[in-house]
């Protein structure tokens, strides 16, 4: 690290001691959070830490009337911190804001089809993912995210993962000893099972979203890995193994003390 780096970090470090959160408090933001329940002590703590260091790094903005009180910019950052918590902060270099809509926002987006006609489409989304910046969410969803194996948060900042490589497109940096040809084979796999699944009506391991694009099916099997992960590990082990590999977790390993794996 340089002088520089090091300097930036003593100064994170002291504004971190300066904060003060009750044990009340961040109770309200994460206590009934499965996943963070989930977790030993140690893990808890180290989640925790990140939570407030992730606070001091990047800016969370309200938009229109909602208010952002102490609990929810806790919410939102504890559970940003889930896919990076064996990765580390720097994973998240590159952008810096987190825009914050009470419900459902409207995303304009335009396109070029093979003709070179140019298209105008705006939809409701429940959260986006620029590059470099910004990360949307709506409110409305962060509160329902730990349900059904939903979760917008890990949702938007797993495609912050992804566009670390090459752009979003369902391949993130892989680390050492990782292996690029296997990972495509695997995800491939599983995404043409997803197809054949959702046509002929059967029972999906993942919300079938994670058909829209390659980015799109890794950001919904980031979310159903941490929050629903055993059907997932049930009906692509090879895709389950390759997530703990990246994400250096394993959600289906017992902890020290906590709740089991949905």
């Amino acid at each position: 690290m340089s002088l520089f780096g090091k300097l930036s970090a003593w100064r994170e470090s002291r504004r971190l001691e300066q904060l003060e959160v009750s044990e009340a408090l961040w109770s309200e933001a994460l206590g009934d959070w499965g996943v963070y329940r989930r977790y030993a002590p140690q893990s808890q703590e180290k989640l925790r830490e990140m939570a407030l260091r992730l606070l001091l790094r990047k800016h969370l903005v309200a938009a229109g009337d909602l208010h952002l009180s102490d609990a929810m910019r806790l919410r939102i950052a504890g559970m940003a911190v889930v896919p990076v918590l064996e990765l580390g902060l720097d994973w998240y270099d590159g952008w810096q804001t987190l825009i914050i809509y009470d419900g459902p926002f409207v995303a304009e987006h335009s396109w070029e089809d093979e003709y070179g006609i140019v298209h105008e489409e705006t939809s409701e989304r429940s959260g986006e993912a620029w590059y470099r910046g910004p990360v949307i969410l709506s409110w409305e969803d962060v509160l329902a995210s730990g349900l059904d194996g939903f979760n917008v948060v890990i949702h938007e900042l797993s495609h912050t993962l992804d566009m670390r490589r090459e752009g979003a497109n369902g391949a993130p940096p892989l680390h050492a000893g990782m292996d690029p040809a296997a990972w495509k084979r695997d995800m491939q796999g599983a995404w043409d099972d997803l197809g054949r699944r959702a046509e002929s009506g059967a029972s999906l391991p993942v919300d079938e979203y994670a058909l829209e694009d390659p980015a799109e099916f890794f950001a919904v099997l980031s979310e159903t890995f941490f929050e629903a992960p055993r059907p997932l590990a049930a009906a692509w082990p090879a895709v389950y193994q390759h997530l703990v590999a990246f994400y250096r977790q394993d959600p289906l390993m017992p902890a020290e003390r906590g709740v089991s794996a949905p």
